[in-house]
């Protein structure tokens, strides 16, 4: 076996185990691997149809997923912090749609101004309105937990803001369970906006309401085509945002170097609020979207999703935006063929396989790098 240089202080050797054992544990990992390919290779050629319509649920499910998982990323790679209470944040942002929508009834609003604009334009502006109100009370949010919970200990052990992101998720989930903020007990969402549903079969064809698909056909709604596109234009926007603008470059230098950035007169407790902000704001539109699909919201909503969405960040390489949304992507596909072939219940516990296997096998994940030392 190989000793390692012991941790300053201390007396004791850190034992590494020796590279078979790796090797032995990689090699049954591949070998899993190649059985669930197999099986789910097998099931695509007897029932295609199943199989795709499975594939499109994940795909939806993933998208969703990518926006939280960015959150997640951001503030890692800056922080250093597993913001918990993210997963919050986005139950927040969709409870913020519902009060729009149902009680102020804001996706509305375009047609009492413009009492003669068209319907589609109405719901078009209305269901952005919503959306983008969501946002704003995400970011205020976060940016407040991040100035009043993290900042004073941004020079503390990291544990201890590792307990406050606990305490803080705990804290939103029970408040918001209290009858006169959120309420306990699950709520219908009413949408913004009309479902309207596709099926591929001989060409793409509209489905009435009230009238059942075809066999053998591929439904997709509108709802699908709002989360990729939501969720696509995110990436291309916070990929632009990270590398192209000054405030990119900034979260960047943060990212490496603290002091030095701050020496070079960058702001970083700024930048980290940013950070804090943009991270809520994408959470806050994964929320109404995920209520929009997954029409019934509760308190405790927040919970899986944001864990899930952290295996995400964590499978493509915690800190690697492009590794939020492909690790994102792979755990709705998982999740959703899990759903379809296996059971539903099985679904949490193959999310949280999959994190104890990339722990295991690739730390860093798929696009994350082994951390370097600074000269």
């Amino acid at each position: 076996m190989q000793a390692v240089k012991p941790f300053p202080g201390s007396n004791k050797k850190v034992v590494r185990a020796p590279r078979w054992m790796n090797y032995i544990g990689q090699g049954f990992l591949v070998l899993l691997a190649l059985v669930t390919l197999v099986i789910l290779v097998r099931n695509a050629l007897q029932q295609p149809i199943l199989f795709l319509q499975i594939v499109q649920g994940g795909l939806q499910l993933g998208f969703v997923y990518a926006m939280i998982a960015l959150g997640y990323t951001m503030v890692y790679g800056i922080v250093k912090l597993i913001n918990f209470a993210h997963g919050d944040v986005f139950m927040v942002g969709a409870f913020t749609s519902y009060f729009a929508v149902a009680n102020l009834k804001l996706h509305l609003w375009p047609a009492l101004l413009f009492p003669n604009m068209s319907p589609g334009l109405v719901i078009t502006i209305g269901s952005l309105t919503v959306i983008l109100a969501s946002m704003i009370v995400c970011v205020i949010l976060a940016v407040t937990i991040e100035r009043v919970a993290y900042k004073p200990l941004r020079d503390a052990p990291r544990i201890a803001a590792l307990i406050t992101a606990i305490g803080v998720s705990f804290f939103l989930e029970y408040f918001g369970a209290l009858s006169f903020v959120f309420s306990a007990r699950f709520i219908p969402y009413q949408r913004p906006f009309p479902v309207v549903t596709w099926y591929i079969q001989n060409g793409i064809h509209r489905l009435e309401s009230g009238v059942e698909a075809p066999p053998n056909s591929i439904t997709f709604s509108n709802i699908f085509l709002f989360i990729v596109a939501a969720s696509i234009i995110v990436q291309i926007v916070l990929q632009y945002l990270v590398r192209r603008t000054k405030v990119g470059i900034a979260m960047r230098a943060s990212s490496f170097d603290k002091p030095t950035a701050r020496l070079m007169g960058i702001n970083v407790d700024q930048v980290i609020s940013l950070t804090f902000a943009v991270g809520a704001a994408f959470a806050g539109m994964g929320g109404v979207l995920f209520a929009i699909a997954y029409p019934s919201i509760y308190s405790q909503m927040g919970i899986l999703p944001g864990l899930k969405a952290f295996v995400a960040a964590v499978l493509g390489g915690i800190g690697s935006i492009p590794g939020a949304f492909v690790g994102a992507l792979i755990m709705g596909q998982a999740e959703a063929l899990t759903m379809g072939y296996i059971s539903m219940p099985m679904r949490d516990a193959v999310a949280f396989t999959i994190l104890i296997i990339v722990l295991l096998v690739r730390p860093t994940g798929i696009f994350g790098e082994p951390e370097k030392e600074k000269a």
